[in-house]
């Protein structure tokens, strides 16, 4: 199973960290996801371009690296 690291600029709250959560663990391929205010740590077989574009389909105002 392959691990992806992302980094976030601008996450303030639990909901947002839960919203990313939540869109992350919808993904096809996507086995975990420990999501924080800083990042996350996604297990799985998902692309990373398909993790990054997820999280900004959110519309949240954060930057995802």
């Amino acid at each position: 199973m392959a691990h992806q690291s992302l980094s976030f600029e601008g996450v303030t709250d639990a909901d947002q960290v839960n919203r990313i959560t939540t869109a992350l663990m919808m993904l096809d391929g996507v086995e975990s996801a420990e999501v924080g205010r800083h990042g996350a740590e996604v297990e799985g077989r998902a692309r990373r371009e398909v993790l990054i574009r997820a999280v900004e389909s959110l519309g949240l105002p954060i930057q995802v690296k």
